[in-house]
């Protein structure tokens, strides 16, 4: 057994103050060990991570947490709708940001142009986890001097 990769997870055990159902980063090479860093802010929809963590007692644990698709952009591949009330449509080919809240629950929002730029919205839409396999990732490239979220390297 082995830990898994390094990427965003949800807990399904306590372990030292991060409960069962929490929005976690899991690193598998820290120092001094693989570990849970949980989320310190969010900017533009994207978490910034606590720069201490808790090492996770063995792989056994490790193997408990759910993996999540990556924050990010997304396109719409085909059209679906936020839960079963059918509250908000995706449309396809839309352009989606992905993001978390601490509960690990995911939040599809919708940029839109503003004077030129993409502007990101402070509020989107709960979807459901199953809801996530209509959207396909964009490659994006980060910027050179950006600093790694909370920290953390890879």
């Amino acid at each position: 057994m082995s830990h898994p990769p390094c990427g965003l997870y949800r807990t399904t055990q306590p372990l030292a103050d991060v409960p069962a159902g929490r929005l976690v980063y899991f690193h598998n090479h820290g120092d001094p060990g693989a570990g849970l860093y949980t989320p310190h802010r969010w900017v533009t929809n994207r978490v910034e991570w606590h720069e201490r963590g808790v090492t996770v007692p063995d792989e056994a644990y490790s193997a408990t947490l759910v993996p999540l698709p990556p924050e990010g952009l997304y396109r719409v591949r085909e059209a679906f709708f936020c839960c079963e009330k059918q509250c908000r449509r995706f449309e396809p080919e839309t352009l989606v940001q992905l993001g978390y809240n601490a509960g690990a629950e995911a939040i599809v929002f919708t940029p839109e142009w503003a004077r030129g730029a993409l502007a990101f919205p402070e509020s989107g839409t709960l979807v459901s986890a199953n809801q996530l396999s209509h959207l396909v990732r964009l490659a994006v490239a980060e910027a050179a001097n950006a600093a790694p979220a909370g920290g953390l390297v890879h």
